[in-house]
């Protein structure tokens, strides 16, 4: 069954239509989809599908012109292609008197053994390719390599792409579709601790409750989320133990560049290096207030940006001696409700960031939002530290959208609108301003009735947020 990715699909679509040299450059972390995507694509079209492994340079050659003799219906005698540059020449030379697609997956494990195969590439399209209509396609998981050594300024390549998908996560909606027999509170439970990566909620058996499913995933020595955090670092970084130590200290809450040089003892004047990969592994993120240049300020948190990376180094890691004893349901029925409630309750703020962002696109909020985030800072006159979980914000209309994410069964709703309303001058610059509440739960009736004759209040809850048709 193939859930999300329609744009994507259409990108990749309108591609192949084009009567002219396309060359899409897809990337993405392990298992987000991208051979899945591609498999969709080939579809009812002639795709000379090839995928690159780790071997030697002559094995993936090998490799190749047996993928072309079929594809072409050659005779086998003819054997390997003594270089790539042959290869390519054949496959241009067929382009140029029929359309096809040609998708070179995992192109990095290619270049890894071959470092020259992508300047052959570049005198191939720059010589014959880009005479056809060959859809040229080239993924690779490896983003580091693909966005320097494909993308990049400094490559053979760079120019040559006229498209490229950097292809992400599921979003909180797009799980949902995934995991349609669970209910609205079990899905978001599943995204906020595994995430949205297809091929890891694949895992989710749905005959199994969700701490069931959790216990099995990641607190059993031979579940298939046990080790995958630290074996995705082993397999994309040189420096595992020291990116592996990173990931730990932030997620044990040192947030700040300081905290983090504290906690692994890396100097100061490397720390960089390991914070811009993995933010560029979409592993963490960088934050900052609402309204803030990101350059310059120094109110910048490190957090976590994958919930399976989230809440595997904050319940799973801690524990890995006693899960290896035999010990993960006992590690897993002990971990704390309170604990798991505050981890649930910061990820539910993202799903309702999400819900804003996703909402804005479609115009369905009270005014056209282009600015997105989070504010926390000083209120100088209350004398106290002060935060707002979500914004939604059109500096150039001056109006504002702010949120309370609520992940509690009950709470006073009606100090939490005021509390809300009372910090809208926190953030200056803005005179039209609306306040939404986000809850786990519907508010109560009374609060529903008083909230309603407020044109500029709008309430919702879980179920509110998976409701796509919402407006």
């Amino acid at each position: 069954m193939f859930i999300g990715r329609e744009n994507e699909l259409e990108q990749l679509e309108q591609c192949y239509k084009n009567n002219a040299f396309e060359m899409v450059v897809l990337y993405g972390r392990r298992r987000v989809g991208k051979t899945f995507l591609l498999q969709e694509f080939s579809k009812n079209k002639k795709v000379l599908f090839y995928a690159a492994q780790k071997q030697s340079d002559k094995d993936n050659l090998s490799d190749f012109s047996r993928v072309i003799h079929s594809f072409f219906e050659l005779p086998s005698y003819i054997g390997s292609f003594a270089t790539w540059d042959d290869a390519f020449l054949l496959i241009a030379e067929k382009a140029g008197n029929e359309h096809f697609a040609f998708v070179f997956d995992e192109f990095p494990y290619a270049a890894e053994s071959c470092e020259s195969l992508p300047s052959k590439l570049q005198i191939a399209i720059d010589h014959h390719l880009k005479k056809t209509s060959l859809c040229l396609v080239l993924c690779g998981s490896d983003q580091g390599f693909m966005e320097s050594e494909v993308l990049g300024e400094k490559s053979p390549l760079h120019g040559r792409r006229t498209a490229q998908i950097h292809l992400s996560s599921f979003n909180y909606l797009d799980t949902a579709k995934l995991l349609s027999w669970a209910k609205p509170e079990d899905v978001f439970k599943y995204y906020a601790c595994i995430g949205g990566t297809p091929y890891y909620l694949s895992q989710v058996d749905a005959k199994q409750s969700f701490t069931q499913n959790v216990a099995n995933l990641f607190f059993d020595p031979m579940g298939f989320l046990y080790e995958e955090p630290v074996m995705l670092l082993q397999q994309e970084l040189r420096e595992p133990a020291l990116y592996n130590s990173v990931m730990r200290a932030i997620a044990s809450g040192a947030n700040r560049q300081n905290e983090i040089v504290s906690k692994t003892g890396i100097p100061t004047s490397s720390i960089q290096k390991y914070l811009r990969t993995l933010i560029r592994l979409e592993l963490i993120e960088r934050i900052v207030p609402f309204g803030e240049n990101p350059q310059t300020c120094k109110q910048g948190l490190y957090r976590l940006s994958e919930a399976c990376y989230a809440f595997w180094y904050r319940f799973v890691a801690p524990y890995t001696s006693s899960i290896e004893l035999g010990l993960g349901k006992v590690v897993a029925s002990h971990i704390s409700p309170d604990i798991l409630q505050d981890y649930l309750a910061r990820r539910f703020e993202r799903v309702c960031g999400e819900w804003l962002l996703l909402q804005a696109k479609e115009s369905r909020l009270p005014f056209s939002a282009i600015c997105f985030g989070s504010w926390w800072g000083t209120d100088h006159k209350r004398r106290e530290q002060a935060d707002i979980d979500v914004v939604a914000a059109n500096k150039a209309t001056s109006q504002i959208l702010l949120g309370e994410c609520k992940w509690r069964n009950s709470f006073n709703e009606t100090a939490a609108l005021q509390t809300l309303e009372e910090r809208a001058t926190l953030i200056k610059g803005y005179k039209e301003h609306w306040f939404f509440l986000f809850s786990k739960n519907p508010v109560s009736k009374k609060s529903g009735e008083k909230f309603a004759s407020r044109k500029n209040v709008a309430t919702l809850c879980l179920n509110d947020l998976y409701d796509i048709e919402w407006s």
